[in-house]
Protein backbone atom coordinates (compact mmCIF):
# COMPACT_ATOMS: atom_id res chain seq x y z
CA UNK A 1 0.00 0.00 0.00
CA UNK A 2 2.65 2.26 1.18
CA UNK A 3 4.55 1.51 -2.18
CA UNK A 4 1.51 2.42 -4.37
CA UNK A 5 0.98 5.65 -2.46
CA UNK A 6 4.84 6.86 -3.01
CA UNK A 7 3.97 6.03 -6.55
CA UNK A 8 0.86 8.03 -7.10
CA UNK A 9 2.41 11.10 -5.40
CA UNK A 10 5.59 11.07 -7.89
CA UNK A 11 3.34 11.23 -10.66
CA UNK A 12 1.05 13.88 -9.31
CA UNK A 13 4.16 16.11 -8.66
CA UNK A 14 6.03 15.11 -11.95
CA UNK A 15 2.52 16.35 -13.50
CA UNK A 16 2.07 19.55 -11.64
CA UNK A 17 5.69 20.58 -11.99
CA UNK A 18 5.88 19.69 -15.99
CA UNK A 19 2.18 22.15 -16.03
CA UNK A 20 3.65 25.16 -14.02
CA UNK A 21 6.78 24.94 -16.26
CA UNK A 22 4.78 25.15 -19.47
CA UNK A 23 2.89 27.70 -17.81
CA UNK A 24 6.12 29.69 -17.23
CA UNK A 25 7.70 29.57 -20.40
CA UNK A 26 4.61 30.73 -22.07
CA UNK A 27 3.91 33.86 -19.76
CA UNK A 28 7.55 35.11 -19.59
CA UNK A 29 8.47 35.19 -23.70
CA UNK A 30 10.22 38.76 -23.72
CA UNK A 31 8.14 40.93 -26.05
CA UNK A 32 10.35 43.29 -28.62
CA UNK A 33 10.01 47.03 -28.70
CA UNK A 34 8.77 48.12 -31.63
CA UNK A 35 10.28 50.93 -33.65
CA UNK A 36 8.40 54.40 -33.49
CA UNK A 37 7.42 53.65 -37.11
CA UNK A 38 5.84 50.45 -36.80
CA UNK A 39 4.03 51.84 -33.78
CA UNK A 40 2.56 54.33 -36.20
CA UNK A 41 1.84 52.31 -38.09
CA UNK A 42 0.12 50.33 -35.93
CA UNK A 43 -2.08 52.81 -34.84
CA UNK A 44 -3.37 54.13 -38.31
CA UNK A 45 -4.05 50.09 -38.67
CA UNK A 46 -7.38 49.41 -39.23
CA UNK A 47 -9.78 48.75 -36.46
CA UNK A 48 -10.36 44.68 -37.79
CA UNK A 49 -6.48 44.13 -37.52
CA UNK A 50 -6.29 44.86 -33.71
CA UNK A 51 -9.52 42.84 -32.81
CA UNK A 52 -8.01 40.00 -34.47
CA UNK A 53 -4.71 40.13 -32.53
CA UNK A 54 -7.09 40.14 -29.41
CA UNK A 55 -9.44 37.45 -30.29
CA UNK A 56 -6.09 35.35 -31.12
CA UNK A 57 -4.69 36.46 -27.70
CA UNK A 58 -7.95 35.69 -25.79
CA UNK A 59 -8.11 32.04 -27.27
CA UNK A 60 -3.93 31.38 -26.51
CA UNK A 61 -5.02 32.15 -22.68
CA UNK A 62 -8.22 29.95 -22.67
CA UNK A 63 -5.69 27.09 -24.05
CA UNK A 64 -2.90 27.51 -21.22
CA UNK A 65 -5.83 28.06 -18.61
CA UNK A 66 -7.17 24.84 -19.93
CA UNK A 67 -3.66 22.95 -19.85
CA UNK A 68 -3.27 24.46 -16.17
CA UNK A 69 -6.27 22.49 -14.97
CA UNK A 70 -5.57 19.09 -16.05
CA UNK A 71 -2.86 18.61 -13.26
CA UNK A 72 -5.41 19.58 -10.84
CA UNK A 73 -8.02 17.01 -12.28
CA UNK A 74 -4.81 14.33 -11.80
CA UNK A 75 -4.76 14.93 -8.47
CA UNK A 76 -8.40 14.64 -7.71
CA UNK A 77 -8.47 10.90 -9.30
CA UNK A 78 -5.07 10.19 -7.94
CA UNK A 79 -7.21 11.10 -4.51
CA UNK A 80 -9.94 9.29 -5.33
CA UNK A 81 -7.85 6.14 -6.48
CA UNK A 82 -5.94 6.21 -2.93
CA UNK A 83 -9.72 6.53 -1.42
CA UNK A 84 -10.96 3.41 -3.12
CA UNK A 85 -7.71 1.47 -2.41
CA UNK A 86 -8.06 2.22 1.48
CA UNK A 87 -11.40 1.33 1.39
CA UNK A 88 -11.14 -1.82 0.02
CA UNK A 89 -7.91 -2.70 2.09
CA UNK A 90 -10.55 -1.73 5.46
CA UNK A 91 -13.13 -4.39 4.57
CA UNK A 92 -10.49 -6.91 3.78
CA UNK A 93 -9.37 -6.21 7.10
CA UNK A 94 -12.56 -6.57 8.61
CA UNK A 95 -13.15 -9.52 7.03
CA UNK A 96 -10.20 -11.47 8.94
CA UNK A 97 -10.59 -13.77 11.58
CA UNK A 98 -8.59 -12.54 13.92
CA UNK A 99 -6.18 -14.92 15.77
CA UNK A 100 -7.33 -15.32 19.73
CA UNK A 101 -4.79 -14.82 21.44
CA UNK A 102 -4.95 -16.64 24.75
CA UNK A 103 -2.79 -15.87 28.08
CA UNK A 104 -0.55 -18.00 28.63
CA UNK A 105 -0.93 -19.78 32.10
CA UNK A 106 2.02 -22.02 33.38
CA UNK A 107 0.63 -25.32 34.14
CA UNK A 108 0.58 -26.19 38.12
CA UNK A 109 -0.18 -29.73 38.71
CA UNK A 110 -2.37 -30.23 41.33
CA UNK A 111 -1.53 -31.72 44.41
CA UNK A 112 -3.97 -34.74 45.53
CA UNK A 113 -4.16 -34.95 49.45
CA UNK A 114 -3.00 -38.21 50.36
CA UNK A 115 -5.51 -40.78 50.64
CA UNK A 116 -5.89 -43.78 53.35
CA UNK A 117 -4.53 -46.90 52.66
CA UNK A 118 -8.01 -48.43 51.16
CA UNK A 119 -9.52 -51.86 52.52
CA UNK A 120 -6.95 -54.74 51.22
CA UNK A 121 -7.99 -58.77 51.16
CA UNK A 122 -4.70 -59.88 49.17
CA UNK A 123 -4.20 -59.15 45.13
CA UNK A 124 -6.11 -56.48 42.82
CA UNK A 125 -9.80 -57.58 42.70
CA UNK A 126 -9.59 -59.95 44.98
CA UNK A 127 -8.22 -57.37 47.58
CA UNK A 128 -10.95 -55.12 47.27
CA UNK A 129 -13.48 -57.64 47.28
CA UNK A 130 -12.34 -59.06 50.76
CA UNK A 131 -12.57 -55.37 51.69
CA UNK A 132 -16.07 -55.28 51.61
CA UNK A 133 -16.44 -52.90 48.61
CA UNK A 134 -18.38 -54.09 45.69
CA UNK A 135 -20.78 -52.64 42.80
CA UNK A 136 -23.81 -54.93 43.90
CA UNK A 137 -24.46 -54.48 47.51
CA UNK A 138 -24.40 -57.63 49.68
CA UNK A 139 -25.10 -58.65 53.25
CA UNK A 140 -25.39 -61.58 55.63
CA UNK A 141 -28.72 -61.66 55.61
CA UNK A 142 -32.08 -61.14 53.64
CA UNK A 143 -32.05 -61.30 49.51
CA UNK A 144 -28.30 -60.55 49.69
CA UNK A 145 -27.30 -62.43 51.73
CA UNK A 146 -24.71 -65.77 51.76
CA UNK A 147 -27.27 -67.76 50.06
CA UNK A 148 -27.78 -65.29 47.02
CA UNK A 149 -24.12 -64.62 46.71
CA UNK A 150 -23.19 -66.44 43.38
CA UNK A 151 -26.63 -65.17 41.80
CA UNK A 152 -26.13 -61.59 42.45
CA UNK A 153 -23.27 -61.43 40.24
CA UNK A 154 -21.66 -63.46 37.49
CA UNK A 155 -18.06 -62.95 39.06
CA UNK A 156 -19.69 -63.86 42.66
CA UNK A 157 -20.32 -67.89 40.77
CA UNK A 158 -17.82 -69.81 43.16
CA UNK A 159 -19.80 -68.83 46.22
CA UNK A 160 -21.95 -71.70 44.54
CA UNK A 161 -20.22 -73.64 42.93
CA UNK A 162 -16.59 -73.80 44.36
CA UNK A 163 -15.46 -77.11 45.92
CA UNK A 164 -12.79 -75.42 48.06
CA UNK A 165 -14.77 -72.66 50.71
CA UNK A 166 -14.68 -71.36 53.49
CA UNK A 167 -15.12 -70.87 56.56
CA UNK A 168 -15.10 -74.76 57.46
CA UNK A 169 -15.80 -77.14 60.57
CA UNK A 170 -12.42 -78.02 61.09
CA UNK A 171 -12.03 -81.54 62.41
CA UNK A 172 -10.48 -84.60 61.75
CA UNK A 173 -6.89 -83.03 61.50
CA UNK A 174 -3.56 -84.71 60.47
CA UNK A 175 -1.19 -84.05 63.52
CA UNK A 176 2.27 -83.37 61.75
CA UNK A 177 4.74 -81.38 62.99
CA UNK A 178 3.57 -78.25 60.90
CA UNK A 179 6.36 -75.53 59.94
CA UNK A 180 6.54 -72.67 62.33
CA UNK A 181 5.16 -69.75 60.86
CA UNK A 182 7.58 -66.60 61.02
CA UNK A 183 6.26 -63.33 62.20
CA UNK A 184 7.98 -60.16 61.13
CA UNK A 185 5.87 -57.79 62.42
CA UNK A 186 6.99 -53.92 63.31
CA UNK A 187 5.80 -51.14 65.17
CA UNK A 188 3.39 -49.51 62.65
CA UNK A 189 0.93 -47.09 62.16
CA UNK A 190 -2.66 -48.03 61.08
CA UNK A 191 -5.80 -46.48 60.04
CA UNK A 192 -9.39 -47.72 60.60
CA UNK A 193 -12.40 -47.83 58.06
CA UNK A 194 -15.45 -49.33 58.87
CA UNK A 195 -16.27 -50.64 54.90
CA UNK A 196 -20.04 -51.50 55.71
CA UNK A 197 -19.29 -55.21 56.02
CA UNK A 198 -16.92 -55.11 59.33
CA UNK A 199 -14.27 -53.48 61.24
CA UNK A 200 -10.96 -53.32 58.84
CA UNK A 201 -7.37 -52.30 59.76
CA UNK A 202 -4.84 -50.77 57.84
CA UNK A 203 -1.28 -51.39 59.01
CA UNK A 204 1.70 -49.58 57.07
CA UNK A 205 3.90 -51.43 54.66
CA UNK A 206 6.72 -53.85 56.21
CA UNK A 207 5.05 -56.02 58.12
CA UNK A 208 5.54 -60.20 56.88
CA UNK A 209 5.54 -63.65 57.71
CA UNK A 210 6.98 -66.20 56.03
CA UNK A 211 5.47 -70.17 56.23
CA UNK A 212 6.48 -73.17 53.89
CA UNK A 213 9.17 -71.33 52.03
CA UNK A 214 7.55 -68.35 50.91
CA UNK A 215 6.92 -64.36 52.25
CA UNK A 216 3.69 -62.37 52.45
CA UNK A 217 2.86 -58.87 53.51
CA UNK A 218 0.06 -57.78 55.86
CA UNK A 219 -1.99 -56.18 53.59
CA UNK A 220 -5.25 -55.84 56.27
CA UNK A 221 -7.27 -57.35 59.18
CA UNK A 222 -10.25 -57.12 59.90
CA UNK A 223 -13.38 -58.77 62.35
CA UNK A 224 -16.29 -61.12 62.41
CA UNK A 225 -18.79 -61.91 64.80
CA UNK A 226 -19.43 -64.88 65.71
CA UNK A 227 -16.11 -66.40 64.80
CA UNK A 228 -16.76 -68.31 61.04
CA UNK A 229 -14.59 -70.93 61.94
CA UNK A 230 -15.28 -74.11 64.14
CA UNK A 231 -13.29 -76.07 65.94
CA UNK A 232 -14.82 -79.90 66.53
CA UNK A 233 -18.14 -78.04 66.15
CA UNK A 234 -17.28 -75.39 68.38
CA UNK A 235 -17.90 -71.63 67.80
CA UNK A 236 -16.38 -68.76 69.58
CA UNK A 237 -17.00 -65.14 70.19
CA UNK A 238 -15.28 -63.32 67.45
CA UNK A 239 -12.38 -63.82 65.23
CA UNK A 240 -9.86 -62.03 63.48
CA UNK A 241 -8.27 -62.63 59.77
CA UNK A 242 -4.95 -60.95 59.36
CA UNK A 243 -4.73 -61.47 55.36
CA UNK A 244 -1.33 -61.59 53.43
CA UNK A 245 0.03 -61.87 49.88
CA UNK A 246 2.88 -62.81 48.24
CA UNK A 247 4.56 -60.98 45.29
CA UNK A 248 2.67 -62.93 43.14
CA UNK A 249 -0.85 -62.05 44.29
CA UNK A 250 -1.43 -65.02 46.13
CA UNK A 251 -3.13 -64.74 49.73
CA UNK A 252 -2.62 -66.40 53.08
CA UNK A 253 -5.04 -65.84 55.57
CA UNK A 254 -3.67 -65.85 59.81
CA UNK A 255 -7.23 -66.17 62.00
CA UNK A 256 -7.11 -65.82 65.62
CA UNK A 257 -10.11 -67.11 67.32
CA UNK A 258 -11.34 -64.61 70.37
CA UNK A 259 -13.24 -65.72 73.56
CA UNK A 260 -14.96 -63.35 76.32
CA UNK A 261 -12.22 -63.39 78.60
CA UNK A 262 -9.81 -60.13 80.05
CA UNK A 263 -9.14 -56.77 77.80
CA UNK A 264 -7.43 -56.85 74.85
CA UNK A 265 -5.12 -53.92 74.59
CA UNK A 266 -4.66 -53.52 70.61
CA UNK A 267 -8.02 -54.76 70.09
CA UNK A 268 -9.11 -51.70 72.73
CA UNK A 269 -6.25 -49.18 70.21
CA UNK A 270 -8.48 -50.34 67.51
CA UNK A 271 -11.51 -49.60 68.89
CA UNK A 272 -10.49 -46.07 69.84
CA UNK A 273 -9.85 -44.89 66.51
CA UNK A 274 -12.99 -46.01 65.09
CA UNK A 275 -14.25 -43.59 62.76
CA UNK A 276 -17.47 -41.58 62.56
CA UNK A 277 -18.57 -42.48 59.28
CA UNK A 278 -18.79 -45.34 56.88
CA UNK A 279 -16.23 -45.90 54.15
CA UNK A 280 -13.77 -42.66 55.69
CA UNK A 281 -10.63 -43.89 57.10
CA UNK A 282 -9.17 -42.42 60.35
CA UNK A 283 -5.62 -42.15 60.50
CA UNK A 284 -4.51 -43.21 64.24
CA UNK A 285 -1.93 -40.94 65.91
CA UNK A 286 -0.41 -43.66 67.70
CA UNK A 287 1.65 -47.18 66.81
CA UNK A 288 0.13 -50.74 66.39
CA UNK A 289 2.57 -53.44 68.06
CA UNK A 290 1.02 -56.30 66.01
CA UNK A 291 3.04 -58.76 68.06
CA UNK A 292 0.58 -58.03 71.18
CA UNK A 293 -2.37 -59.54 69.13
CA UNK A 294 -0.73 -63.19 68.37
CA UNK A 295 -1.17 -66.05 70.95
CA UNK A 296 1.98 -67.38 73.18
CA UNK A 297 1.77 -70.71 71.41
CA UNK A 298 1.71 -70.60 67.74
CA UNK A 299 0.35 -73.50 66.68
CA UNK A 300 -2.29 -73.60 63.95
CA UNK A 301 -4.56 -75.84 61.47
CA UNK A 302 -4.06 -75.19 57.91
CA UNK A 303 -6.22 -76.32 54.79
CA UNK A 304 -6.65 -74.79 50.95
CA UNK A 305 -10.10 -72.26 51.30
CA UNK A 306 -11.16 -69.23 49.57
CA UNK A 307 -12.48 -65.73 50.65
CA UNK A 308 -15.83 -65.79 53.09
CA UNK A 309 -16.90 -63.09 51.22
CA UNK A 310 -17.64 -62.36 47.80
CA UNK A 311 -16.46 -63.34 45.08
CA UNK A 312 -15.54 -66.26 47.39
CA UNK A 313 -11.90 -66.72 45.09
CA UNK A 314 -10.48 -69.90 46.06
CA UNK A 315 -6.32 -70.93 46.29
CA UNK A 316 -6.06 -69.13 49.80
CA UNK A 317 -3.88 -70.74 52.04
CA UNK A 318 -5.87 -70.95 55.58
CA UNK A 319 -3.59 -71.37 58.83
CA UNK A 320 -5.73 -71.15 61.86
CA UNK A 321 -4.06 -70.53 65.28
CA UNK A 322 -5.36 -73.45 67.71
CA UNK A 323 -4.82 -70.98 70.89
CA UNK A 324 -7.83 -67.95 71.43
CA UNK A 325 -6.83 -65.11 72.31
CA UNK A 326 -8.93 -63.16 75.40
CA UNK A 327 -11.11 -60.40 74.64
CA UNK A 328 -13.32 -58.28 77.18
CA UNK A 329 -17.22 -58.10 77.41
CA UNK A 330 -17.15 -54.21 76.58
CA UNK A 331 -15.06 -54.78 73.58
CA UNK A 332 -16.89 -57.44 72.80
CA UNK A 333 -20.17 -54.83 73.23
CA UNK A 334 -18.88 -52.04 71.03
CA UNK A 335 -18.68 -54.28 67.82
CA UNK A 336 -22.01 -56.33 68.31
CA UNK A 337 -23.45 -52.43 68.18
CA UNK A 338 -21.68 -51.80 64.91
CA UNK A 339 -22.21 -55.68 63.21
CA UNK A 340 -24.07 -57.79 65.82
CA UNK A 341 -23.21 -60.71 63.11
CA UNK A 342 -21.45 -60.89 60.25
CA UNK A 343 -20.12 -64.33 59.34
CA UNK A 344 -20.75 -66.42 56.52
CA UNK A 345 -22.24 -69.87 57.05
CA UNK A 346 -19.64 -73.14 57.29
CA UNK A 347 -19.53 -74.56 53.82
CA UNK A 348 -18.60 -78.21 53.08
CA UNK A 349 -15.02 -79.54 53.37
CA UNK A 350 -15.39 -81.81 50.50
CA UNK A 351 -12.73 -84.05 51.14
CA UNK A 352 -10.35 -81.61 52.02
CA UNK A 353 -7.21 -82.63 53.62
CA UNK A 354 -6.42 -80.65 57.35
CA UNK A 355 -3.24 -80.63 58.94
CA UNK A 356 -2.84 -79.48 62.56
CA UNK A 357 0.65 -79.00 64.58
CA UNK A 358 1.17 -81.40 66.67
Amino acid sequence: MRRYLALLVSMLIATVAQANDSSASATSKPIKPAAKESRDKEESGSSDKKDSKKSAKESKETKESKEALQPDELAAKIAEKLAVIRKDKEEATRAAPRPVVRPAYSQVRRTEPAKAKEPEHGSAAVVAAMGGHGAVHWSYQGETGPQNWGKMNPANAKCDSGDRQSPIDIRDGIKVDLEPIMFDYKLSGFNVIDNGHTIQVNPAAGNYITVMGKSYELAQFHFHKPSEERISGKSFEMVVHLVHKDIDGRLAVIAILLERGKAHSVIQQVWNNLPLEKNEAMTALTALDLNLLLPVKREYYTYMGSLTTPPCSEGVLWMVMKEPVEISHEQLAIFSRLYPMNARPIQKTSGRLIKESN
